[in-house]
């Protein structure tokens, strides 16, 4: 039995790294045996977004909002719990920059993984960042760099990501399917969807301008999107600007995400930038043929362009609106692109993305 330890922030949000954690660690635990163990920061008695395996253990570090107090706190409860622990593996889920330190505060007790769940680019804020901005990022990439290096292995979710980092002991697992329903679509509703959080990573302001040249064509389809709100991203007066309230719904998180997929004909993502895109699997899974901008990094190794989706220029708005409005046009195609993606995508199903994971473990443990 392998002992697996992993460390993260919190597990109780609707995002995309708590998804994929919940899905890793429940398996491992349920299905291979892995006495699996999860450290959370601060998560005291909040519930879980996800359904996490009633095997696997739990510990909670609790901190303190003054900086010093927090980092002190943080590795004293992570050398604790490493101690009580003894893991044959430790897996480091925290995409920010103390993730890449752990091996320095903790030291190296048993071999060390890194799990990132998001591009490079994450750290880019705006369109024009400002001087201040831009030095405080390349600090960042240094010390991100520095840790980096001190795992066993970083691991990334896609091709794309390899490029951003220059390690030796760089490796690519991508994110599993989160389901793989029985049913599928049937491609009719008059609905478009998109889901994650209100951001300016997720593009929004783009997918609207795009909607808008939708709109004035197909005036009776609607758009939904679901995630976070933040009303800081001014998509509600954006969406009145352009005159098309009517035809955009925004939506807090929800947990039975897979029914709206199902209820959707074609799916889009406007993202500038991704760790992966598991929207576009998931969407997949139902049938649901996916527009999105070909941004770094995700979608080209996710979508096969014109098979079973369309990869579109990152930035070209235009363009997004007429790969939008070509599924809405043609239902032939349209349900002919549904059907390829739903089978392209088993191959991240997860027994097949767990396989990887689990070799890696046991190739860690016989070579320490």
């Amino acid at each position: 039995m392998i002992k697996l330890l992993y460390i993260t922030n919190k597990t109780f949000g609707p995002g995309g790294l708590e998804r994929v954690l919940s899905i890793k660690a429940s398996y491992l635990a349920d299905h291979l045996d892995y006495e699996v163990h999860i450290v959370t920061l601060d998560q005291e008695n909040e519930e879980m977004f996800y359904d996490f395996s009633s095997n696997i253990i739990h510990h909670d570090i609790v901190t303190s909002s003054n900086p010093i107090r927090f980092l002190r706190s943080y590795i004293k409860g992570l050398r604790k719990i490493v101690k009580e622990i003894n893991p044959d593996v430790i897996s480091v889920c925290d995409d920010g920059l103390k993730g890449f330190v752990v091996p320095i505060l903790i030291g190296k007790p048993c071999p060390m993984i890194y799990e990132r769940h998001v591009s490079k680019n994450i750290e880019i804020k705006s369109v024009k960042p400002s001087f201040k901005s831009r030095v405080f990022t390349n600090l960042k990439f240094r010390l991100m760099n520095f840790g980096g290096k001190r795992y066993d292995h970083f691991v990334v979710l896609t091709n794309g990501n390899l490029k951003e980092w220059n390690f030796k002991n760089l490796k690519v697992i991508p994110n599993p399917l989160s389901f793989y329903p029985e049913g599928q679509s049937t491609l009719n509703n008059k609905r478009v969807l998109a889901v994650g959080k209100q951001s300016y990573q997720k593009g929004y302001d783009r997918l609207l301008q795009s909607w808008k040249l939708v709109t004035q064509k197909y005036p009776d389809w609607t758009l939904d999107i679901y995630g976070t709100i933040n009303a800081k991203e001014g998509l509600d007066k954006m969406a009145g600007d352009l005159k098309i309230t009517e035809q955009v719904n925004f939506h807090e998180p929800v947990r039975n995400i897979a029914d709206k997929y199902q209820e959707a004909s074609v799916y889009v993502m406007s993202s500038r930038y991704e760790g992966f895109g598991m929207v576009l699997t998931e969407a997949m899974a139902y049938g649901v043929p996916c527009v999105s901008f070909d941004c770094p990094h995700g979608p080209s190794d996710i979508i096969s362009d014109k098979t079973d989706g369309i990869l579109i220029e990152n930035n070209d708005i235009t363009a997004f609106a007429e790969g939008i409005m070509f599924l809405i046009e043609d239902d032939e195609t349209r349900k002919i692109m549904g059907n390829k993606a739903r089978k392209a995508v088993k191959r991240y199903l997860p027994e097949e993305i767990i396989k990887e994971w689990n070799q890696l473990f046991v190739n860690l443990t016989h070579s320490n």
